[in-house]
């Protein structure tokens, strides 16, 4: 994948040392919305951030934002503050700010309605499942050649909208599955950055529930 103008802007904009990953967990802002299924992705950030003594504060790109040193690795970590169906706006100015040049360095956490409540799978590129996020993301970078780390919320019951579903609290059950996922997902992600995505999904695929 070439950046191309993309990426000598990345490379003009960027005055310190590029990070080795970019991992973006996607999620909506505000009190209202923590703890639904929709932002499991913000969990995971939060708690490599946590791990990793970073703190996430507010940023220039629309995002709450950390940058922290896993072993000698420098992993920038970021939270859009657009709204999920924008994320896009946040994402690219992060890439450019961070140096990402490789799409395979762009790390995407997000719900996956087509998981199981606490399943989690490791993937590159490919469709995009009707997710929103990803679809901004896809439209603002011009390629969808980023990893994803997906967080199983599982399908709404009965006739009801995902929409509405990924935007409410899982129940009990289900949070407890989800927290165990959020636990793995931060793991895969410390994997894709020390032996790459492959690795990370020939360990972590099938993780949880199935």
């Amino acid at each position: 994948m070439a950046f191309g103008r993309k990426r000598s802007k990345a490379n003009k904009e960027r005055t310190g040392t590029p990070a080795d990953l970019l991992v973006v967990g996607l999620g909506n802002p505000g009190a209202e919305y923590e703890g639904t299924r929709h932002n499991v992705g913000v969990e995971v950030i939060e708690l490599l951030a946590e791990r990793h003594g970073g703190s996430l504060r507010k940023g220039r790109e629309a995002a709450l934002a950390a940058e922290v040193l896993i072993g000698d690795r420098r992993v920038a970590l970021a939270f859009p503050q657009t709204f999920m169906n924008r994320s896009g706006e946040s994402v690219r100015p992060l890439v450019r700010r961070h140096g990402i040049s490789d799409l395979e360095r762009l790390v995407v956490v997000h719900d996956e309605l087509d998981l199981e409540a606490g399943a989690l799978r490791v993937k590159v590129g490919g469709g995009l499942a009707g997710h929103n996020g990803l679809r901004s993301i896809r439209d603002h970078l011009k390629s969808a050649d980023f990893v994803r780390v997906r967080v199983g919320v599982g399908k709404p019951p009965g006739e009801r909208r995902g929409a509405d579903y990924v935007l409410k609290r899982p129940g009990k059950a289900d949070r407890v599955e989800i927290d165990i996922a959020v636990q793995y997902a931060a793991d895969a992600i410390e994997t894709i950055l020390n032996e790459g995505p492959t690795v990370a999904m020939n360990n972590f695929n099938g993780t949880g529930r199935s």
